[in-house]
């Protein structure tokens, strides 16, 4: 079921030439405007070279940005250009629309236990690891 839904989303997002890593990476930013790659290799459970690899390639498309943080002079935040700032709002109107489309018919209370039952599962895998 989840390849499923991954195949919808990244046949979306190639179709705007995007990789599915280069579109997440996208979303978040669209609400997390100015994270650090440090942050966002963090939120994105990646390692901090790979994150590097794609705010590059993201930074050759004229995605994003690189300007230093008043907080903290030593690093760098990451920002969307306006060119990003459509492409993540059409990537987030495309996940909220499949979303809707593949959650209809399941009642609210039974999302909430699915979805709880899933947040134990990931605790106990990460405290099993």
């Amino acid at each position: 079921m989840n390849r499923k839904l991954r195949t919808l989303f990244d046949a979306r997002v190639k179709s705007q030439g995007l990789t599915h890593s280069r579109a997440r990476l996208l979303m978040y930013l669209a609400k997390n405007e100015g994270a650090t790659q440090v942050e966002l290799a963090a939120a994105m459970e990646m390692e901090q070279p790979s994150m590097v690899t794609l705010i590059d390639g993201l930074e050759k498309k004229g995605f994003v940005t690189r300007q230093p943080l008043e907080r903290d002079r030593r690093a760098n935040g990451i920002f969307l250009t306006a060119k990003a700032r459509k492409e993540a709002d059409d990537i987030i109107a495309y996940a909220n629309h499949l979303r809707e489309q593949v959650l209809t018919g399941i009642e609210k209370s039974e999302l909430e236990l699915a979805t709880k039952v899933l947040r134990q599962v990931g605790r106990n895998i990460d405290t099993s690891a």
